[in-house]
């Protein structure tokens, strides 16, 4: 698909987030001299070609109160991982859940989740119910604290 001058200036209207507003996508059409249809159809249509991946929410978890932010690490059996994996990605307190390679001998862990909680107790207490979950599939755990926020930006055109 070829983005013609009005989804370019649609998408640079949109890449650093919608406007806080009650009807963003009224905001961006008034903003470009368009309707919020028509804001819609093209950004649905963007999306449906795989042009634009996802229209979602970043939340700051430090602004929510979430200032424990824990990468749950899991060795898990490799003939398991993929169905362990959707079941843990299925939490509600999981924000995402990916199999990434193991680098052995120094990193034998499989399956990622990244927990938010308003303390270090809360994501231990997540932890454990993951590994509840994991069962006997489980060999070796540990979490990843954050000590840095990250400001996270996807690809940008002007």
């Amino acid at each position: 698909m070829r983005l013609d001058d009005l989804d370019r200036r649609l998408v640079v209207a949109c890449q650093s987030g919608l406007p806080l507003d009650p009807r963003p996508y009224h905001a961006i059409g008034a903003q470009l001299g368009i309707s919020a249809e028509l804001v819609m159809a093209r950004l649905a249509r963007m999306q449906a070609a795989g042009v634009v991946r996802r229209i979602g929410v970043v939340p700051n978890h430090y602004a929510l109160g979430y200032v424990a932010n824990g990468m749950t690490v899991w060795d898990v059996a490799d003939d398991r991982v993929d169905a362990l994996g959707e079941a843990v990605g299925q939490l509600d307190f999981v924000s995402h859940c990916y199999r990434r390679p193991r680098r052995p001998p120094l990193w034998p862990y499989n399956l990622f989740a990244m927990v938010h909680g308003h303390s270090r107790a809360e994501v231990e207490t997540q932890a454990a119910a993951i590994a509840d979950l994991l069962g006997p599939a489980l060999n070796a755990r540990d979490i990843l604290y954050s000590s840095h926020i990250l400001k996270k930006t996807g690809l940008r055109i002007g």
